[in-house]
């Protein structure tokens, strides 16, 4: 008999419910409109502070003064992860010297300082060259960052979605 009674009780629940829910929702009471005769204290009509405010509202939309997305280094969040680089990369012959030199091919094999700062030796591990780089050489896909006497510190530029960064930092060190 108390199965029965629930029973009942959660009918009467679920058409309570769906009743209120058919219901249409309450209107607010229309808004007072000024009688013709009725000037402001410009002598204007009141009808013209409407047409004031439209214009106002239609100026800031105009002025793109809205809001402004600022990522800060974050990747962005309707770019397909499975979609992949989006970067064109070169497909020609690289240039000649560091600028054509990837930093995982380089090999560190010495440091020297000159009366203009650090400079190190690389090894171009894929051609058998030696350069020679300073701080703020470009590379084919980084630059330099720094060079101090025991390492050069190198700024890769990554090519992967998913990561938040879009590039990071390399440390060669020198083998004594």
């Amino acid at each position: 008999m108390s199965l029965k009674h629930a029973s009942s009780a959660l009918a009467w629940i679920a058409l309570g419910a769906s009743l209120a829910l058919a219901q249409p929702p309450a209107t607010p009471p229309p808004a007072p409109v000024p009688s013709s005769g009725q000037s402001g204290a410009s002598g204007a009509p009141a009808g013209g502070d409407g047409i004031d405010q439209i214009l106002e509202g239609e100026e800031l939309l105009l002025t793109d003064t809205g809001y402004n997305y600022d990522p800060g280094n974050r990747r962005d969040p309707f770019r397909s992860l499975l979609s992949g680089d989006t970067r064109q990369v070169a497909t020609g012959p690289r240039p000649e010297g560091p600028a054509g030199m990837l930093i995982d091919e380089i090999v560190l094999s010495g440091i020297f300082h000159t009366s203009q700062g650090w400079v190190a030796q690389v090894l171009a591990s894929n051609k058998g060259k030696s350069y020679l780089i300073k701080e703020g050489d470009q590379l084919l896909d980084g630059d330099v960052v720094s060079i101090s006497r025991k390492e050069v510190v190198f700024k890769q530029i990554v090519s992967d979605p998913t990561v938040i960064k879009p590039f990071r930092e390399v440390v060669k060190k020198l083998n004594p």
